[in-house]
């Protein structure tokens, strides 16, 4: 059985890749492995929870992925961040002619298959409630009130995911 650790990160990012491309419900194990490069029985060997633990740990990466690219363009403010990141995101929407989304707003938006899927969803509002706090304590640190802050956090992350779906 496989141990090399970057046979697992791999398919984390294939997981995550897979689900900005296809959504919960279509991306499956076999796929992911395939995509990864790795064996089939790697997945398990790695992932003894399955398709669902597959799919948390992905999102969990893009989560921080995300988070940190929030991070980065959020540290000169909020009005550089925004134009920074909404620039990024765009790039990437046109790189891959508008065919791949946000794997965490893949997840939310589908009705889970199984009650297994139920942790993902958790998941993805976990990772959404982050994004929220980096953007709301940014709007705080340039003089917003924190009701207004937190709207503005609420609306922004709403305004991103809708113009990735749309």
């Amino acid at each position: 059985m496989p141990t090399n650790p970057d046979a697992r990160q791999r398919l984390v990012t294939a997981t995550a890749e897979m689900l900005s491309r296809r959504g919960l419900n279509a991306t499956s194990v076999r796929e992911v492995a395939k995509a990864a490069d790795a064996p089939l029985g790697s997945t398990y060997h790695y992932f003894p929870g399955g398709k669902q633990q597959m799919v948390v740990e992905a999102l969990q990466y893009a989560g921080e992925q995300f988070g940190s690219a929030l991070s980065t363009a959020f540290s000169e403010g909020p009005v550089k961040g925004l134009r920074s990141f909404f620039a990024m995101w765009r790039k990437n929407l046109l790189r891959s002619d508008f065919r791949i989304g946000c794997p965490v707003l893949a997840v939310s938006i589908e009705e889970p298959s199984d009650e297994a899927a139920q942790e993902a969803l958790k998941t993805a509002d976990v990772v959404f409630a982050q994004w929220e706090s980096l953007l709301c304590k940014s709007f705080k640190e340039a003089g917003m009130a924190n009701k207004d802050a937190a709207q503005i956090a609420v609306m922004t992350i709403s305004a991103f995911e809708g113009v990735a779906a749309m």
